[in-house]
């Protein structure tokens, strides 16, 4: 079993007991999105660590765009709510990367690839390289921006 679920689960139970409603909340709807992926597909799968801070990814992602579109709504106590478990899903997820080193990443998957002189047609093969590099802790549309921008 992954340590990180197991330490959600034991979080969560302290949670519990500490009678953190959100905490509380936010754990079991993110280990409930856990098992939800370890049984999609024909086979149940047990999820490693990379597997399950991808799920924490899309959760946290899912928090973001639902208090922005809260925010623009006017529902400023629900963007809260949503920005709140953000922040609890963050914690069990790696340090984020800047843009400064999500640049360097680029420009060295550029430079594996040998795709400086291809331009936009070498987007895929840079892709296909730094997106394992920053799973969990960059935005792919951020990194996807910036090897556009490296590229052209």
């Amino acid at each position: 079993m992954s340590s990180l679920k197991d330490r959600l689960r034991t979080d969560l139970t302290a949670s519990m007991k500490a009678r953190d409603e959100l905490r509380s909340s936010t754990l079991r709807m993110v280990l409930t999105a856990i098992t939800n992926a370890e049984v999609a597909g024909k086979v149940q799968r047990e999820l490693t660590d990379d597997d399950v801070i991808g799920v924490l990814s899309s959760e946290a992602k899912k928090r973001r765009e639902a208090a922005a579109a809260f925010f623009e709504a006017g529902r400023t106590e629900m963007a809260q709510k949503e920005t709140d478990e953000a922040a609890v899903i963050a914690d069990y997820l790696p340090a984020p990367l800047t843009d400064a080193e999500v640049a360097e990443l680029v420009r060295a998957a550029i430079e594996q690839t040998g795709a400086a002189g291809e331009g936009m047609k070498a987007m895929g093969k840079v892709m296909g390289v730094v997106t394992p590099q920053v799973k969990g802790r960059a935005d792919g549309g951020a990194v996807a921006a910036e090897v556009r921008r490296q590229l052209a």
